[in-house]
């Protein structure tokens, strides 16, 4: 097992680039993503958006689709990555828990969960983005706050780890090749 770990790439949690994290880690690959390519793709949904937001001088640093400071990214980012790629992200309908999602299907690539956190005592409140991968047959759980990926036993296990994120007010998106 650890020989395994050693071979699967995991970003650590740094500032606000959760996001970053999980499409390397989902995409297992340093850089496969960088901040300038998430920031280009931010900037761009801002161009595409025909209801612009009027200027402000907060704009610098509070834009649309993400915190230039922080790193902080949305969904829209998050779609335009992926959809960038290739890839068809699915909002998982979390009515039907994660018994309704094929975990063996072939054409899915990963899993990428959004969750709510708190930090600094409970008086920051923001939301954290994880990925979820099968490699080589075992599924991982790549969050970038853990100091190493998170080995799942069995899909049960997965299962029980998407239904708590699917109960305590977290998404589920599944990333299809």
């Amino acid at each position: 097992m650890a020989s395994e770990q050693n071979q699967i790439y995991h970003e650590r949690q740094r500032l606000q680039f959760c996001l970053l994290h999980s499409l390397n880690n989902l995409f297992q690959q340093k850089d496969a993503f960088t901040r300038a390519t998430l920031n280009s793709i931010a900037e761009r949904l801002v161009l595409d958006d025909p209801e612009k937001e009027i200027w402000t001088p907060f704009s610098l640093v509070f834009k649309p689709h993400h915190n230039s400071v922080t790193g902080n990214y949305d969904i829209n980012v998050l779609i335009a990555a992926l959809e960038g790629r290739g890839k068809t992200v699915i909002s998982h309908d979390g009515r039907n828990g994660a018994s309704a999602i094929d975990l063996n299907d072939g054409l899915l690539m990963g899993i990428v969960v959004n969750v709510p956190v708190r930090r600094y005592g409970g008086l920051w409140k923001s939301r954290h983005w994880i990925a979820v991968r099968k490699i080589d047959g075992v599924w991982y759980n790549l969050d970038s706050d853990l100091q190493a990926p998170h080995c799942f036993k069995d899909c049960g296990e997965v299962r029980e780890f998407l239904n708590f994120i699917i109960n305590h007010d977290g998404q589920v998106l599944l990333v299809k090749k």
